[in-house]
């Protein structure tokens, strides 16, 4: 099996060894300048390896990698300047991805799997903000409420603020004005189709993984001139995907190929006002997903886009031309140059201005995992078509898709928004048992008191009525009683003592 990729010529093969593919890299250079034709390139060279591919297509010239290309001119005198082994003017096997589900098959993740970093950094959320969108996703850990899609998000921030004084006790203030914040984003991810990205079912990443009947490498490609549209949404999109991989694959070490190869297109926009948090697991994630077997490359127009803890990571950098019309775009020339091995008296910040239309400056990691002095070389050409894919070859290739019928239909089970509704229907039904139940206890107490005062009353009527209905008998009984106590007195004085008072 052959053990390296060869992606252009200068004065020697311009070489990428396959094994330290995934030690990733780095695609710069000016608008216009062959990054695109570069990319192609360098996924046509790994599918041939049997290396899968994940890219996204933001301008909607990538997809085209599924059809053959056509001869010209231009094609024809590269080729027989650059003779590159084994060209032959053929399509790549393709899966077409689209989180919105219009243009390939439907990408969905679920709430819970995003995660509350990710999610903040998608809503633009502040420092609390965020912190409160932690506290949601423990009481949900907590209660065991599934979190799939945005109105189960929903859900328990309403519960959140609705339960803010007891959460307080463990948690902290719950500021409901936070919450509204939140709530006020996750209408406007919804808008951008956030409500088609999060649900189920989930997209399994070891669907990427795959090769066809000819041994070929996958080219996963996500369609997303619409996404970019919604920068945010698109780098989250990108990140959640990289760290999925980083989190399901396995610890493989250093293989003698990728298990797959990411490029993250346009990658400047993951770094703009990103927190600090956020920013150093990214590059965790890129310094120890090696070892699980991937290779990530960033494809941007400047290399200062990136942040310096991820350039120092980069071993193979292919660098197109840059333009220095300004003092502050010569001093980024001048930056670029320098992140090269060169050797004594090159003149690289200059050979960056000057090169042509297909033309890079490249340094890759030798054998021992050394860089590369740097050489200027001239890219190959593609062997796919070189445009937008056919609309006819499009939907082909994702009707005949195993992973369409797979990911077609959305599965809308019960989760956080159904439970916490039915726990709201559980309360309201208590309540209004307990109402009742006070109304009725109430109502008796009320009987009782009633009752008594009547048996009162009628005591009190008793008691005066017959007050004077009978004072001439009591007069007359206490006379009868006095005679009789008398005689009870004279009986028991002769009884006792034995003889008869007179």
């Amino acid at each position: 099996m052959r053990q390296e990729l060869v992606i252009g010529q200068g004065e020697n093969p311009a070489i990428i060894q396959m094994d330290k593919l995934n030690r990733h890299g780095l695609i710069a250079g000016a608008t216009g300048t062959g990054k695109t034709v570069t990319l192609k390139v360098i996924a046509e060279q790994l599918s041939k390896a049997g290396i899968p591919v994940f890219l996204a297509d933001v301008k909607g010239d990538l997809a085209s990698i599924a059809e053959p290309g056509e001869w010209n001119e231009k094609i024809r005198e590269r080729v027989t300047r650059l003779q590159p082994a084994d060209f032959e003017l053929r399509g790549y096997p393709v899966e077409l991805l689209d989180i919105f589900g219009s243009s390939g098959v439907p990408v969905r993740t679920t709430i819970s799997d995003m995660g509350p970093l990710l999610l903040s950094r998608l809503l633009g959320l502040n420092e609390t903000q965020e912190g409160i969108m932690n506290i949601a996703f423990k009481v949900a850990d907590e209660k065991q409420l599934l979190l799939i899609d945005i109105k189960d998000l929903r859900a328990i921030l309403n519960f959140v603020g609705d339960n803010a004084a007891e959460l307080r006790r463990e948690y902290g203030n719950v500021s409901k004005q936070s919450i509204g914040a939140i709530l006020r984003g996750l209408l406007v991810i919804e808008e951008q189709g956030g409500n088609l990205f999060f649900g189920e079912p989930m997209f399994d990443i070891q669907d990427l993984l795959k090769a066809d009947a000819d041994g070929r490498g996958y080219v996963n490609i996500l369609m997303a001139n619409r996404l970019f549209m919604s920068p945010k949404l698109y780098s989250t999109f990108l990140l959640w995907f990289l760290s999925e991989l980083y989190e399901q694959l396995p610890e493989v070490g250093d293989l003698e190929k990728p298990k797959i190869v990411f490029f993250f297109d346009e990658a400047h926009v993951l770094f703009q006002d990103i927190p600090d948090i956020l920013e150093e697991k990214i590059e965790l994630i890129v310094r120890l997903i090696r070892s699980k077997g991937v290779g990530v490359y960033f494809v941007t127009q400047n290399p200062t886009d990136l942040p310096n803890a991820i350039l120092s990571q980069l071993g193979n950098k292919i660098q197109h031309a840059l333009r220095a019309f300004t003092l502050k775009e010569q001093k980024t020339v001048k930056a670029v140059a320098d992140t090269f091995r060169q050797r004594e008296g090159e003149e690289l910040a200059k050979k960056v201005t000057e090169l042509k239309v297909g033309e890079a400056l490249v340094s890759f990691l030798d054998p021992e995992g050394t860089p590369g002095y740097v050489q200027q070389v001239m890219i190959y050409p593609p062997e796919s078509k070189m445009g937008i894919l056919d609309p006819l070859v499009k939907t082909e290739k994702i009707n005949r898709s195993l992973l369409f019928y797979k990911y077609s239909e959305a599965i809308d089970r019960e989760s956080s928004y159904e439970q916490l509704q039915r726990l709201a229907e559980i309360k309201a039904i208590e309540l209004e048992e307990n109402e009742e139940l006070a109304a009725r206890e109430k109502e008796k107490a009320e009987q009782l008191k009633k009752l008594e005062n009547e048996r009162q009353r009628e005591q009190s009527r008793q008691k005066r009525a017959g007050s004077s209905r009978d004072s001439t008998m009591d007069r007359f009984t206490k006379n009868l009683m006095s005679q009789i106590g008398r005689e009870v007195g004279r009986v028991i004085s002769r009884g006792i003592l034995g003889i008869l008072k007179k």
